[in-house]
This record gives C-alpha cells, sequence and structure tokens, in this order.
C-alpha cells in the first residue's frame, strides 16, 4: 500500500542523530555518499554495512520503516541490476534471446545496486531525523556563501525543502484517489499492460488538480504571514556547531581511513 511508503518521512525523537545539527548531518550523508562508491571489496562494504546498521540503531527509528524506504526506489534498483547483468563481457552463465548474463554482469550488478540500497537508506536517516524546518535552515546556511555570486540560497533551500515535505502529502493523496476510484468500479488489476496503463489517467489528472489547488493554497498562506523571501529573515533557533557534531566529524574521518584501509588491503 502507498501508506508503507516512508520517502521524505520525519520521525520526531531524541536520538543522538536527532540532537546532531542538521549541517552535520547533511555534510555527513555527502561524505559516505563519495565513501561509498570510492570503496572497493567484499570487506569493505561489509563494514560499510556495519555501519549504516549502527547509525540506525543510533537513529532508534525501527529497522522495518527503514527498509520500507526502499519500495519506491525498489523498481530503479532492479533494473539497473538487470541492466548490469547483461551490458558487462566475462564468462557466460546463462542466454536469454540476445542476452547474454555474465559472471561479471552479476557482480557489477549486485556491487551497483547494494550502493544504490545504501544511498537510499542513508538519504531516509536524513529525513528521518531532521525536520523540514531545519533541513531548510541547514541548507540555507550552506548556500550562503553562494548568495554572494547572485545564487538565492533562501529560495533554493525553501523549495527543496517544501517539494521534500509534500512527498508524504502526494503519496497519501494517490491512495485516496486510487480507493476513489476503485469504489466507482476502475480496474487497476488488469493484466494487460495498455490497459493498466489507461487507468492511471483517472489518478494522475485529480492529483495534479489537487497539487495545483495545494500550491496555491500555500502561496496565499505565505502571503498573508507578509512572506518575503530570505532577505532581513531570522531564525527561531540559531545553528551552532556542539562538541557532539565534532565528534560526529571524527568519526566519519576515522571512518573513511578504515574503508579506506580495508579497500586497499583487501
Amino acid at each position: 500500500m502507498l501508506q508503507d511508503i516512508m520517502l521524505g518521512q520525519f520521525f520526531p525523537g531524541d536520538s543522538i542523530l536527532h540532537r546532531l545539527d542538521p549541517r552535520t548531518k547533511i555534510i555527513l550523508l555527502l561524505v559516505l555518499m563519495i565513501l561509498i562508491f570510492i570503496a572497493d571489496g567484499v570487506v569493505a562494504y561489509t563494514f560499510l554495512t556495519a555501519v549504516t546498521m549502527f547509525l540506525i540503531f543510533l537513529s532508534k527509528v525501527p529497522p522495518v520503516t527503514v527498509l520500507k524506504s526502499l519500495k519506491p526506489l525498489s523498481w530503479i534498483i532492479l533494473f539497473t541490476f538487470a541492466i548490469h547483468l547483461v551490458s558487462h563481457e566475462g564468462e557466460s552463465i546463462a542466454k536469454f534471446f540476445i542476452f547474454n548474463i555474465t559472471d561479471e554482469g552479476i557482480k557489477f550488478g549486485v556491487l551497483i545496486s547494494f550502493r544504490l540500497i545504501l544511498l537510499i537508506i542513508f538519504s531516509s536517516l536524513l529525513t528521518f531525523t531532521t525536520s523540514p524546518v531545519q533541513l531548510t535552515d541547514a541548507m540555507e546556511k550552506i548556500l550562503s556563501p553562494l548568495s554572494k555570486f547572485g545564487v538565492p540560497a533562501h529560495e533554493l533551500a525553501m523549495m527543496m525543502t517544501i517539494a521534500l515535505r509534500f512527498i508524504p502529502t502526494l503519496i497519501e493523496e494517490t491512495d485516496k484517489i486510487i480507493k476513489a476510484q476503485k469504489s466507482r468500479g476502475v480496474d487497476f488489476e488488469s493484466e494487460n499492460i495498455f490497459r493498466r496503463l489507461k487507468m492511471f489517467v483517472p489518478i494522475l489528472v485529480p492529483l495534479f488538480l489537487s497539487s495545483f489547488r495545494r500550491a496555491d493554497d500555500l502561496a496565499m498562506a505565505m502571503e498573508a504571514r507578509c512572506y518575503r523571501g530570505g532577505e532581513g529573515r531570522t531564525n527561531m533557533k540559531i545553528l551552532k556547531f556542539m562538541r557532539k557534531d565534532f565528534f560526529a566529524f571524527a568519526t566519519i574521518i576515522l571512518i573513511c581511513i578504515v574503508t579506506e584501509i580495508l579497500s586497499f588491503y583487501f
């Protein structure tokens, strides 16, 4: 069901990850994303898997909830695996029409798919433990040096956060529309792929109308509150790096060193 999609949701809590500065979490996410593609070898990825499990434990978010974040992008993972499965040269294992499955294809397919899984989990942990307001403030602070070059840092941060915030709302709206259409006799379980695609028209049209209506309501609400962008705007909570943030930076440096050592020697 669409309610199982956890993408973009925030879970209030008081874990170590919740208490970190949002800028720290964004920087750590970027470092981990780079580290995923730098790591090499089974031992290094086993270590990164252990790090991932430890971060899930620190976040106090149920592991089942974290795994549900993979659901919306599962088809991308499977498609990526299938592409690599038949696009690499190597010892042939099986043939299917014009496609040749090789041992190198399986190896690279598993590797890239596993990288995508780790990327999704790390990104989900960021949204699970960081509220949209904190994300907006953090992105604005990180992008603020670009304001000297004419880049609208506050507006970009606001747009990204609003888009992220409305993902769960649109998912809930889609689920309601599907249930309403099913109650009117629309068949979404047809085996004919073209018929199933045609049946999505009654979903997309009201979903787009609802999205535009919500966007208009949001614009009117912001205008009623005299919102005029980031100029002269102050924050209720001032972001400040604390001792725990520096400890997190030291930890991620240690993780990078260990990963590089494991990649080099194993």
